[in-house]
């Protein structure tokens, strides 16, 4: 199975510069300038490759590409979006770990193609040491020519930062993340106007994800139609799906998008002591959850998982076997949004504390048999009524999980404990 961002990483120290050029690092870039590519070429390879945003949105990213102003003569900003913080997502941090420089020849191609001198890599606060190989990746990239002015004697030039977050899953939205970036509280803007027009310092700003980024040499250096051709229509290329759970080898998996999920699972090593699926998040924690049956039939892609009834989102697969309680696991999905909403907006700030609040009531014996209406009455009155997508996120999995396995639910209340008997 062909493999693009994790390819090769199995060597020793795959982050330094020197084993980044030896896996054919930067030849894309180079690739670029040698055949005087314009950007709206590269922007055209990005186009048919079908490659989708890997940050959990799946925006078209050559479209998105697109967006920036190109007549614009003012100060125009690149960012990438490193802020992994959702439970069940943990690919980019390894991209970052040992494969940064993939990533930085994204970022200075995707610069080239807007026209973009200067770019931020916004780093999640809780991963520090990945941030510190950023930085060394950095250093070496601008030692080596590839960054800063006159790249490779091209005449283009382009700075590249890291910022360092502080820890807040709402800087994961991006409009947070730029607020971070400026120096200011972490929430979210209004859109309009979107960060295309009025981004980073209110000047034109593309953002993307670190695997979308990183995705980018193998599309310019291989063709974008070789890339879409490895997954699907409307669905290119590969995707690293962060498995976790009830599975016998957790861990990061790069296949082609439309993988059957029986096959992911697999490659996983199956389910940890021979226990049965009951039930998988796939794309991380704030998506709809589907029941073990209907996982088993789906393929890993954008348009299988939505006809689904969920999404693809970030790429967690979050996999939960027949022990698991699920109004338990709901309870600590929703004490997490409530305690990660920036506060901002009322349906958020005060819908996820009162769905934990009831969520936890029915977990401990106390539940009333309104409880459960009430719960997807709330969550429709917080989901789509917020400025950002947190609400949403916090929404999205009780009303999933209280529809699924409402039974579950309601046994917690008939009889005040558990349907689910204690694993051995």
């Amino acid at each position: 199975m062909e493999q693009i961002l994790l390819k090769g990483l199995d060597g020793d120290r795959t982050w330094r510069l020197a084993d980044y050029e030896k896996r054919g690092g930067y030849a894309a870039l180079r690739k670029i300038f040698d055949e005087k590519m314009t950007p709206e070429q590269v922007i055209d390879e990005v186009k048919k490759s079908a490659l989708r945003g890997r940050g959990g949105a799946g925006f078209p990213t050559g479209l998105k590409w697109s967006f920036m102003p190109k007549n614009y003569t003012g100060a125009k900003y690149l960012v990438c979006n490193t802020d992994e913080g959702e439970p069940g997502t943990f690919k980019d941090r390894d991209i970052m770990r040992y494969n940064p420089h993939m990533l930085i020849e994204g970022m200075i191609i995707a610069a080239y193609a807007m026209g973009i001198p200067v770019g931020y890599n916004y780093i999640h606060g809780e991963i520090w040491e990945v941030y510190e190989r950023a930085e060394e990746a950095i250093d070496e990239a601008r030692a080596a020519g590839y960054l800063g002015n006159n790249i490779l004697g091209s005449g283009f030039s382009f700075q590249l930062h890291n910022h360092h977050g502080y820890g807040a899953y709402i800087c994961g939205e991006e409009t947070a993340l730029l607020e971070s970036i400026e120096g200011k509280k972490g929430q979210p803007r209004f859109k309009p106007p979107f960060p295309a027009s009025f981004g980073l310092y209110g000047k034109p700003t593309t953002i993307n994800n670190t695997e979308t980024f990183a995705s980018v040499p193998w599309i310019i250096l291989n063709g974008g139609e070789k890339y879409q051709a490895l997954g699907k229509p409307n669905n290119g290329g590969t995707k690293i799906f962060s498995v976790s759970g009830h599975v016998n080898r957790p861990g990061n998996y790069e296949v082609s998008l439309g993988t059957p999920f029986a096959k992911l699972l697999e490659m996983a090593g199956g389910m940890r002591g021979g226990r049965k699926l009951k039930a998988c998040i796939p794309g991380g924690s704030s998506m709809p959850v589907l029941t073990g049956e209907v996982m088993m039939e789906l393929d890993m892609d954008y348009d299988s998982i939505a006809k689904a009834g969920s999404y693809l989102g970030s790429g967690a697969v979050i996999i939960m076997d027949e022990t698991v309680c699920m109004v338990k696991a709901l309870q600590r999905l929703a004490y997490f949004y409530y305690e990660e909403s920036c506060g901002q907006c009322t349906p958020c700030r005060e819908g996820t504390g009162w769905m934990h609040r009831m969520i936890d009531r029915i977990e401990s014996g106390k539940g009333r048999n309104e409880d459960l209406d009430l719960l997807l009455n709330l969550s429709d009155n917080i989901q789509g009524r917020t400025i950002c997508a947190l609400g949403d996120a916090a929404a999205m999995p009780v009303r999933s999980f209280v529809k699924t396995f409402r039974d579950e639910f309601q046994y917690h209340i008939d009889h005040m404990k558990c349907m689910v008997p204690a694993s051995s």
